[in-house]
Formats: C-alpha cells, sequence, structure tokens
C-alpha cells in the first residue's frame, strides 16, 4: 500500500492591518490592529512551530491601490494593505524566537537592485541557518512604478522579461561568485577567504550589467527556496523556469498545475522539482452548524468597498464606475476585464454582480465545516494533485489556532502533516536537499 503523501502547510500572513478579508480588522478576537508590534508576529511564529507547520509566508506589495474611485483615499480609510510594513525585517527576530520554522516573504523585483537583493537574501538566510524562501513578484500596481522610478508600469511580458534577468544575476551572485571552500577562516596565516575563488559575474544582460562579486559569503541554501504564482502565459513559464513552489488560487487549478509541470519538463525538471501549493481560508467550528455561524456572522463584517477597491488594484480598473449590484453580464469586456465574462458564465444562474465578486475574492474560497470536515476536505485536494496549502486567515491568531487545535490532529493521523521537522535547511525539509537540484535551471551557473 503507497504511504500518504505528506502536504506542506504554510500560515500565510501580511505585515498590515488588512490583507485578504478586508474589514475583519475589526473583530474583537483579531490582532490585526497589532501589527506594529513584534510580540503577536513572535507568539503566531511560536504557534505554528509547535504544530509543525513549514513555514509562515508573508505577503507584501510596494504601492497603494489608488485606482478605485480616482485615488488612495478607501485603501488608507480601509487600511487595505496600507499601511504596510517591510515583512522581512520581522525574520530575523522570528527566526531566533524558533528553531525549524521556515520564512517565505515577498520581494518585487521592482523595488530592489538584484545586487543589493542577493545580500539582503543571503545575510537572511545566515541569519535562519537557511530558513528562507522567496516569493518572487514582478509588481502589478501603477503606483508602485511610479514610485519606484519607472514611470508607468511596463508591459505585462516585459514585466516577466525583466524577471528573467534578475533571476540569471541573482543566480550568478548565489551560486558562482563564491565556490564552497573560498572561506578557509585560517588564523595563523591570517586568510579568511582565498581571493582566488571569488569570482567577478560580470553579467551583461537586457536590463541590468552588475560585474559582482558577491558581497556575501555563501549561505546555507545559496539560493533561497523560490515561490512564484504565475497564472497568465508568460507567468506559467517564468514559474516552470524558476519556481520551487507555485502558489496557486481559484478555479482551474487542475489545467494550471499540469501545465506548469509540462513546461518545466521542457527545462529537463521532473514533477516532484515543484510543489503546487493551493491558497484556502478555513472557518471551523465545532461542528458544521456552528462553523456555518461563524462565516455568517464574519461575512457580515465584510468590507464591500474594501473588496471592490482591492479588485480594482488587481483589474487595472475602477469599479466605483459600477453599481455593485449590476450583473457583470451587462458589461461589456474587453481587455483586461476579458477574465470576468468567464466568471460570469461559471455562476451557476448566470447571474453574477460586481458586488458578489469582490465578495468572492475574500470569501469565496472560504472552506466552512467541523475540523472533520475541513480535513476530508484537504485530504481530497491533496489527492487531486496539491502539494500543500496556504492557509490565509480570517483572524489572526484564531483562523490558525482553530486549524491546530481542531484539523492538525486529523492531518498528522492520516500521515499529510509533518508530525517532526526534519533536519537541515527549509529545502532540504521540503526536497531532500540543501541547495538547488541539479535540474533547476540556475544551478547550471554552479562551478563545478
Amino acid at each position: 500500500m503507497t504511504p500518504p503523501r505528506r502536504l506542506l502547510f504554510n500560515a500565510f500572513s501580511m505585515n498590515c492591518v488588512s490583507h485578504i478579508h478586508h474589514g475583519l480588522w475589526r473583530d474583537a478576537t483579531s490582532r490585526q490592529l497589532d501589527y506594529t508590534s513584534l510580540e503577536p508576529w513572535v507568539e503566531l511564529a511560536k504557534l505554528l512551530e509547535q504544530a509543525k507547520f513549514d513555514s509562515l509566508f508573508l505577503a507584501d506589495v510596494v504601492g497603494v491601490y489608488d485606482i478605485y474611485k480616482g485615488g488612495p483615499e478607501t485603501a488608507i480609510r480601509e487600511g487595505m494593505q496600507i499601511p504596510v510594513n517591510d515583512p522581512s525585517l520581522l525574520i530575523p527576530a522570528l527566526a531566533h524566537a524558533t528553531e525549524h520554522l521556515g520564512f517565505a516573504y515577498t520581494g518585487s523585483i521592482f523595488a530592489e537592485h538584484p545586487f543589493n537583493f542577493a545580500r539582503r537574501a543571503s545575510t537572511l538566510d545566515h541569519l535562519t541557518q537557511g530558513r528562507l524562501a522567496w516569493n518572487v513578484v514582478t509588481s502589478y500596481l501603477p503606483n508602485a512604478a511610479r514610485n519606484l522610478g519607472f514611470g508607468e508600469l511596463p508591459a505585462h511580458d516585459d514585466r516577466y522579461a525583466r524577471g528573467d534577468d534578475y533571476l540569471e544575476v541573482l543566480y550568478k551572485l548565489w551560486e558562482a561568485s563564491w565556490e564552497d571552500d573560498a572561506v578557509v577562516r585560517d588564523r595563523v596565516r591570517g586568510v579568511y577567504a582565498d581571493p582566488s575563488k571569488v569570482h567577478l559575474i560580470n553579467h551583461r544582460g537586457p536590463y541590468y550589467e552588475v560585474p559582482g562579486p558577491h558581497l556575501c559569503e555563501p549561505s546555507p541554501q545559496r539560493t533561497p527556496v523560490l515561490f512564484q504564482a504565475g497564472s497568465s502565459e508568460r507567468g506559467r513559464e517564468f514559474a516552470a523556469r524558476h519556481a520551487e513552489c507555485v502558489f496557486i488560487a481559484g478555479g482551474g487549478r487542475s489545467e494550471l498545475m499540469a501545465d506548469i509541470r509540462a513546461r518545466a519538463a521542457r527545462y529537463g525538471r521532473r514533477p516532484e522539482d515543484l510543489k503546487m501549493c493551493l491558497a484556502v481560508s478555513l472557518v471551523i467550528g465545532g461542528t458544521e452548524a456552528e462553523a456555518h455561524a461563524k462565516a455568517e456572522d464574519l461575512r457580515q463584517q465584510l468590507s464591500l468597498e474594501g473588496g471592490l477597491a482591492h479588485l480594482s488594484g488587481h483589474l487595472g480598473a475602477d469599479l466605483s464606475a459600477f453599481d455593485p449590484a449590476q450583473s457583470i453580464a451587462d458589461f461589456e469586456f474587453n481587455g483586461v476585464l476579458g477574465f470576468l465574462k468567464s466568471a460570469a458564465a461559471r455562476a451557476p444562474d448566470g447571474c453574477l454582480t460586481f458586488g458578489d465578486l469582490a465578495r468572492q475574492q475574500m470569501s469565496g474560497q472560504w472552506l466552512v465545516g467541523s475540523a472533520e470536515q475541513i480535513a476530508d476536505r484537504l485530504t481530497a485536494l491533496g489527492a487531486s494533485g496539491v502539494d500543500g496549502f496556504n492557509l490565509v486567515y480570517t483572524t489572526t491568531p484564531g483562523t490558525f489556532v482553530d486549524f491546530i487545535q481542531g484539523v492538525a490532529p486529523i492531518l498528522k493521523t492520516r500521515g499529510l502533516m509533518q508530525t517532526e521537522y526534519g533536519p537541515g535547511p527549509l529545502r532540504q525539509k521540503i526536497f531532500g536537499h540543501p541547495t538547488l537540484s541539479p535540474r533547476h535551471p540556475g544551478a547550471a551557473f554552479r562551478r563545478p
């Protein structure tokens, strides 16, 4: 009999007031208002490690959602991903408070030059003893592009082309600049590192020219574990080439997973080289009825304005021009809004309003039920090919506590959630080896 396949479990959060489920920061049980204090983050990290989560995954944006109603006022009033603090600065403190928990953080290729980002990531990988992951994003908010000196947001595919060049710089710095035995630490001769084994990278690409060398000696993983969420045609190709863990959300996941794996095979990669992690929000009760009552109470607290402002940023279109009660089927679709047409077609009664769509972005993917029912749903998703989950909170730490107390013990009994951490850095815990797989394109830059 084939043993059960262990799934990955990451707690998904953000260093801000309101992350995904806008309006729920007002819930008296949530600690979202304490995001500027270190204490709740340390408590959360310890809680997750005790439960044997794989990582705390920190989202981020480097711009404000200012498309809705033509300005940032709604986002600011709602606390909708603004104010937002730097997620990477949490990691050293949380790593000091834990021993095994991984830390994934989101960083845009537009936010920092690759030479400097390489040093930041290597430093974090050193300080965490190899527990770092990076979620690679190419940014989608026009406000971010303007603030970072790029003027208008570059075209979608151009952003990914820049991303390819950015990653190539990083691979050369992380994998090729310092040889494994460059650091000798010879007190007698007074030699810390052998200069003959520290190399320039002399990168000249379409977007970056970086001579090197890398400023940091090799960290435990060299390259951090790479997360990416590519669902467009160009995004899938980027994920297939670079990602080790692919963050997926919403419908069509079977086709998306199969397509990315097929693309990865063209780079010489194997199915086991990529882990597909599905975003899910859980509302758990002692009974099914209790869970649905809790979910209804949470829905009543959701902010439609916050949801519309968030969705407007994703679409690049101001949804304030539409009546929330208007059916999207009545709208003349074109350009970036084309995906709404397929959303309308999937609606059971053929009628989906703009308000419905905003609410679905916040609560449409909720899994609601008793602990046993939620465990069964996650088990079924694992059987369908999903490799793990990014658990999205409705309230924090309440959502995670409910999962840890109710669902996790069931999954552990079934062999689907780890009961102990494996040895070594985060990549070794997940894939069995501390550095990039030799089949990963980034490994081609290593020195023999």
